[in-house]
């Protein structure tokens, strides 16, 4: 099992592989911060769906070389070169959080392999027409994004000694966002296992530098490099509807714009929750894409819930 790739650029890729190595691939691309050994279903969970799961730190984050000035849409050709290292063809690819932007631009770049996408409390571009983007957003996201949008060079100075903070304490991290959470979202991380879980990826994130999550940020507030109208393939975007660190707006902005794109909302979920939903989304990225019909979504797109249960992870 190789945990390591190298890119056509030079710069090498931290990998990891869980799950069943002769299972259905799924890409899971991890939050902002975040690492490789983000959140995810138990490896017994993912043996008995006969699924491979894929993760990698994105440049700068855990193993990984930094790639500057990376867009969104550079998140392709790391994806490929990941895939093409296993001896994967076609794969699902899902994001969450931070990662949700890019496993769209895969979506939209690489209709030929990416057979299904999903995108979890996800963000939409920064110049999305007719989306207030900071509307419901917590005020630490709003002035972190501002910063980041309207003076990187502040925001780099302020996020790398809260870096090194986090580094040495991941706690930190999660006592900065506690008066912001909801009473749903604390219960989530209160939860030994999850929050092991969280700890963990925070810590292995910012390993190495803070570049990760610099980069992470300008470039989600830049240019993505695509649009979302682009992706063909079936998509799923899933929001919590009290979502304060990525509302919920931005999901439907997208869903609109996607043509087969399927919104499941969840009105009494937030950001964390996420991680209860991730079991079913993966269900969903591996069904036979064959029973959905290849035609274009209507223009009003179908808007579910899936009445999620408190509970750990599978």
């Amino acid at each position: 099992m190789r945990d390591h790739v190298r890119t056509g650029d030079g710069r090498l890729l931290r990998v990891e592989v869980s799950g069943d190595p002769r299972g259905r691939p799924v890409f899971l691309l991890h939050g902002m911060p975040g690492s490789r050994v983000g959140p995810r279903p138990r490896s017994m969970f993912l043996y008995q769906r006969g699924t491979r799961l894929i993760s990698y730190d994105r440049p700068g984050y855990g193993g990984s070389d930094r790639m500057p000035g990376r867009r969104v849409v550079d998140v392709v050709q790391d994806v490929a070169v990941v895939a093409d290292a296993l001896g994967i063809e076609r794969f699902a690819v899902a994001g969450r959080s931070g990662g949700a932007p890019h496993a769209l631009a895969c979506a939209a770049l690489m209709p030929e392999r990416v057979t299904r996408a999903a995108a979890l409390v996800g963000l939409a571009p920064r110049n999305a027409e007719g989306l207030d983007w900071f509307a419901g957003m917590a005020p630490s996201n709003v002035n972190e994004f501002r910063t980041a949008f309207t003076d990187p060079e502040r925001f780099v100075a302020r996020l790398i000694p809260r870096s090194a903070a986090i580094r040495r304490d991941p706690v930190r991290l999660l006592e900065e966002l506690r008066h912001e959470l909801t009473d749903d979202d604390r219960q989530i991380v209160s939860d030994n296992t999850i929050r092991s879980m969280l700890l963990r990826n925070y810590r292995e994130a910012l390993r190495t530098s803070p570049y990760g999550w610099v980069d992470d940020a300008l470039a989600l507030t830049g240019g993505w490099g695509f649009e979302p109208a682009e992706i063909q393939v079936p998509v799923l975007l899933w929001h919590g509807v009290k979502d304060v660190f990525s509302p919920a707006s931005h999901s439907s902005w997208l869903a609109a714009r996607i043509p087969r794109a399927t919104a499941v909302l969840e009105p009494t979920a937030a950001h964390f929750a996420a991680l209860r939903a991730l079991p079913k989304v993966l269900t969903w990225l591996l069904a036979d894409p064959t029973t959905e019909s290849l035609a274009p979504a209507a223009p009003t797109r179908p808007v579910r819930t899936w009445g999620l249960r408190p509970q750990t992870p599978a």
